[in-house]
């Protein structure tokens, strides 16, 4: 965890414990109006933008529902203000996945508890999908640097007695004795580029010692982002899981029972709206078959690992140029792997995202002479999709359309 998520979960904690006693206060008074109306709306906050729609669909004019999210957010960074956290804690139920995607949620849940407030893990009872490609990320670097401190010794041994050798028959004893001292400035010269510890620390034999500076900046900026991404839960897990249609219903299911068990006397309604969504995501799953099977290629190029879930379910193959989280960007070999293995696809497009902004996608699309085009993550809305009103389902319908393009 950064400095700014320490010094947040204590303002937040602070903030809270201040607070804590009007609002238990209040939120007794709550309770016991409530009690005597039961047209009383419930308050609800929720985080990724899949949660809000569901939950409104499900609650209908039984619910207020508020997502924590401002628009165009990424999600795996978020970090809420300080009254953010107490309207939380003054509502009726808190909504977040518990997939890992939401790092705030976890550190506050164990502070929010101490409140009046109901807390879901939406995503209870959802196996997640095990991944490789934050563990691929990782292990490349470490199998980089691994051989890299081996191969750089052997090369360095191999070098030295190459050097010696050609010394022993190029110089006399006395320059091989100045030799064995210092090279002289020619030779650090000629060797500096091909020798120097910087330069066999990042691949010596293929890289100038400016490359190797990048290189090593590159390196340090992967490790920067990886000690990140540590904090923000993933592990070896696929967070994403609300782009699957199926295992979007589940995440509903358990919307519309911790929605009943706040508001018993309004199940029916509340089992008539899951019904009907329950119904629209299974029609979208298979539309979802329908566009894959058809499809002409199954790859897609993605500027972050997020859509294993269609990957697992329809057969749909990503090139991700970034891990599970935007900000695990790849190491040197590995961009001459994707751009080797888009080109081996013919990909003609980078898919770029809503709310994300990727410079190294960007440099492999101008690699490769690819389109862009936008897909549709989810995790917040933009401000213009609020304007049009967009709900789940019809920015899916979107996504559907741009796959259509890019995979025929």
């Amino acid at each position: 965890m950064n400095t700014k998520s320490y010094l947040l979960t204590s303002m937040l904690t602070i903030g809270l414990l201040l607070t804590g006693c009007g609002n238990q206060e209040n939120q007794s008074t709550n309770a016991t109006e409530s009690n005597n109306d039961t047209n009383s709306k419930l308050e609800v906050y929720t985080t990724i933008f899949p949660l809000e729609d569901f939950t409104k669909k499900i609650g209908g004019d039984e619910i207020t529902v508020t997502s924590v999210y401002p628009p165009n957010v990424d999600a795996h960074i978020y970090e809420p203000t300080v009254k953010t956290m107490k309207n939380i804690a003054d509502s009726d139920l808190f909504i977040y996945t518990g997939a890992g995607v939401e790092g705030f949620a976890e550190q506050a849940e164990e502070t929010l508890q101490k409140e009046d407030v109901h807390i879901l893990k939406a995503a209870e009872g959802i196996e997640l999908l095990k991944t490789t490609e934050e563990h691929s990320h990782e292990d490349d670097v470490a199998h980089t640097e691994e051989h890299s401190h081996e191969d750089n010794a052997a090369h360095e041994d191999e070098n030295s007695h190459e050097d010696d050798t050609a010394h022993e028959e190029e110089h006399s004893d006395e320059d091989n004795a100045a030799h064995a001292e210092e090279h002289s400035h020619e030779d650090d010269t000629a060797h500096e580029e091909e020798h120097s510890d910087e330069d066999n620390a990042a691949h010596a034999e293929e890289h100038s010692h400016e490359g190797n500076a990048a290189h090593a900046e590159k390196h340090s900026h992967e490790d920067d982002a990886a000690h990140e991404d540590e904090h923000h839960l993933h592990g070896d897990q696929d967070p994403h899981v609300w782009l699957d249609p199926i295992l979007s219903i589940k995440l509903a299911e358990n919307i519309k029972n911790a929605l009943i068990e706040l508001k018993p006397e309004s199940k029916e309604i509340f089992e008539d709206n899951f019904t009907n969504l329950k119904a629209d995501l299974t029609a979208l799953d298979q539309t979802f078959h329908e566009t894959l099977e058809n499809s002409k290629t199954k790859y897609i190029l993605v500027s972050h690992a997020a859509y294993g879930y269609w990957q697992d379910r329809y057969g749909l193959e990503q090139i991700a140029i970034a891990g599970l989280s935007p900000s695990q960007e790849p190491s040197q070999q590995q961009l001459t792997e994707i751009i080797t293995e888009s080109e081996e696809h013919h990909l003609k497009y980078v898919l770029f995202e809503q709310n994300v902004q990727s410079n190294v996608a960007k440099v492999i699309q101008d690699e490769i002479g690819a389109k862009s085009l936008t897909l549709h993550n989810l995790e917040s809305v933009t401000e213009e999709d609020i304007k049009n009103n967009e709900d789940y389902f019809s920015i899916m319908e979107k996504n559907i359309e741009t796959l259509k393009t890019v995979l025929n």
